[in-house]
């Protein structure tokens, strides 16, 4: 089965409707070009708020249930035929999300993801608005293939790139928005973001598609460089700091499949081994005495 996978990389104003439609005119552009399935970036309605604590901004969120903009995106992908993962900011009950509803090729919403890890540090300052999801990772059964999707911060950790595909993920999606460190201005983290992602396509034999903001919002300035990387952690298809578009790759799921089989990763996992993992220190038991 060959599936084609796209990534919308634009700008953002702080206008929500100016913002959807925005994104709906870059689907378009993604399904003309084959995409089946289109990556848009994290939290694109408006400015990526989390750069400052302000208790008006939980004005922007809303209950999935409902969610006037992911009816309309339900709507779309039905038209077009299309699979859109569709980052938003949730409301449930007194509790609040980062959160992904994922839309099948039909327009039914399969359900929703809620980000995992949340970070906390200047610019992004997320522990503020989000709780830490409570769904687990989950992979999706589309008509285009089995699709898992982390959320931004989630992109850096092994765990969850690897309990996606052990769940049957053909493909992963990172919708993100990363850019500078008001802390560190000198410091670009773009390079070891995108190797983090590659990292996780080698050791798991699959594509990775990343979708990024790009333009300056306040203090911080977004730098783009959405990609697509193949199961060896190749780059195949690229944005750049500055532009706006959308790219596009083909990979053959039954193919990648078998190259998973064939470098053996998972075979010679040894989960009796992994009970660190599961610590918060290390630790498998009770921690031995200091000294």
């Amino acid at each position: 089965m060959k599936v084609t996978v796209g990534a919308i990389q634009i700008a953002l104003s702080d206008d929500a409707q100016e913002n959807i439609q925005r994104v709906t005119e870059r689907v378009r552009e993604a399904a003309a070009k084959g995409a089946q399935v289109i990556l848009p970036s994290e939290l694109f309605e408006g400015h990526y708020f989390c750069t400052q604590e302000k208790e008006e901004f939980f004005k922007r969120a809303r209950p999935a249930e409902k969610h006037p903009m992911i009816e309309h995106f339900q709507k779309l992908a039905a038209e077009l035929k299309v699979v859109l993962p569709i980052s938003f900011f949730e409301k449930a009950g007194h509790a609040y999300y980062n959160s992904i509803a994922f839309i099948d090729a039909d327009g039914k919403c399969l359900g929703t993801y809620r980000k995992s890890h949340i970070p906390d540090g200047p610019g992004y300052e997320e522990k503020f608005y989000f709780r830490p999801g409570d769904t687990g990772f989950k992979v999706w059964p589309t008509r285009y293939g089995k699709i898992g999707v982390g959320i931004c911060w989630d992109q850096w950790y092994p765990e969850c790139a690897r309990v996606m595909v052990l769940q049957g993920a053909d493909l992963l999606f990172y919708p993100t928005a990363i850019g500078s460190e008001p802390h560190n201005p000198s410091l670009n983290t773009k390079d070891r973001w995108q190797r983090a992602m590659i990292g996780h396509a080698v050791s798991n034999v699959i594509p990775i598609i990343a979708a990024n903001r790009i333009g300056k919002e306040g203090q911080q300035t977004y730098y783009g460089h959405s990609f697509i990387a193949d199961p060896g952690g190749e780059k195949v298809a690229e944005l750049g700091s500055n532009e706006q578009g959308v790219i596009t790759a083909s990979f053959d799921l039954k193919e990648n499949q078998l190259a998973r089989a064939s470098w053996g990763f998972f075979r010679d996992r040894r989960p009796d081994l992994y009970g660190p993992l599961l610590t918060a220190d290390g630790f498998t038991g009770a921690p031995s005495s200091p000294g």
